[in-house]
């Protein structure tokens, strides 16, 4: 388990981690979620004691991290890095034996992955003459060929197509699955919402909102409606129990607000509009980042007052 307490890391005048706490549990996926310049990335690096928090500590299973814990960890770091010039299975080979995994053992899982991953064919070619979305795959190979007990995945999905996303989210679920634990870093809430358990949302270094998914959505989280129609939507906007849309070629979110605001909503789009689909829809992730990033870096302490209600 990795046990994050009050962590604090400054450079220079900016506080990029300011007091940011949280577990991460065997079996879960913990998602480490907020906008670019959060801190998440230097949260990790804390964990993995590349950096040295200024006070506070992270614990591994109860102790500070040692060296030879290390070896039971994978880590993706946001920057991406192979040796360009060596070919895939060489670079994976080596990857695992750095982290004092069997050779046999690592060549072995590492094959299966790539095989997974329909990389196969290039498993003796240079790593420089891999696409982006497959070098992004075979350094997340990497990651897991040791077959570590913690895995750290910083914006694991970059770079990667539609496909290839789906591929790792699986690959993750699978990882959970075995007993892993699995935190993972994104500003991409779909895919926080689609696999974490729990959540921690930071920006500027601070938590802004935390717990079980289930537990953010019923605090922070309003009604919506999904609605495709033909017709002047605009004056939807202006409605009183609407507090926010978002606009699609094809249809619109609408967020709502008050008991009664969907049958209201319906009412006054029925005489002007011909609705073609209306569907209510539990809140999402994506709108609670929007609210609560929002409120937070608008310094609007009512906003942010309000949401904590």
């Amino acid at each position: 388990m990795i046990d994050v307490q009050s962590i604090v890391k400054a450079f220079d005048t900016v506080k990029a981690v300011d007091g940011v706490s949280f577990k991460a549990k065997p079996g879960e996926i913990f998602g480490l979620i907020g906008p670019n310049g959060a801190g998440k990335s230097t949260t990790i690096r804390m964990i993995m004691n590349i950096l040295s928090p200024d006070s506070g500590s992270v614990l591994l299973d109860g102790h500070p991290l040692r060296e030879d814990d290390k070896n039971r960890i994978g880590y993706l770091p946001e920057e991406r890095g192979l040796y360009k010039k060596m070919k895939v299975a060489d670079v994976l080979s080596f990857m695992a034996e750095v982290k004092a995994a069997d050779r046999h053992a690592a060549r072995k899982r590492a094959g299966e992955w790539l095989e997974r991953f329909d990389l196969s064919d290039w498993r003796e070619r240079k790593v420089d003459e891999l696409s982006k979305g497959m070098a992004q795959k075979v350094q997340f190979i990497g990651t897991v060929a040791h077959d570590p007990d913690v895995l750290l995945f910083d914006e694991p999905f970059s770079g990667l197509d539609p496909v290839s996303q789906d591929q790792l989210l699986t690959a993750m679920l699978e990882l959970k699955a075995a007993g892993k634990t699995v935190l993972f870093s994104t500003h991409i809430m779909d895919h926080a919402e689609k696999i974490c358990e729990r959540i921690l949302l930071i920006d500027h270094g601070r938590e802004v909102a935390a717990g079980a998914l289930s537990e953010v959505k019923a605090r922070f989280g309003t009604d919506a409606a999904r609605i495709e129609f033909d017709g002047d939507g605009s004056f939807i906007d202006s409605l009183p129990y609407v507090r926010s849309t978002r606009r699609f070629p094809r249809w619109v979110e609408v967020e709502l607000q008050g008991e009664d605001a969907a049958d209201r909503l319906y009412t006054d789009m029925a005489g002007r509009l011909k609705v073609r689909r209306f569907e209510l829809l539990e809140p999402s992730l994506h709108s609670i980042f929007i609210r609560l990033v929002g409120a937070e870096r608008s310094g609007n302490n009512a906003d942010r007052e309000a949401l904590n209600a």
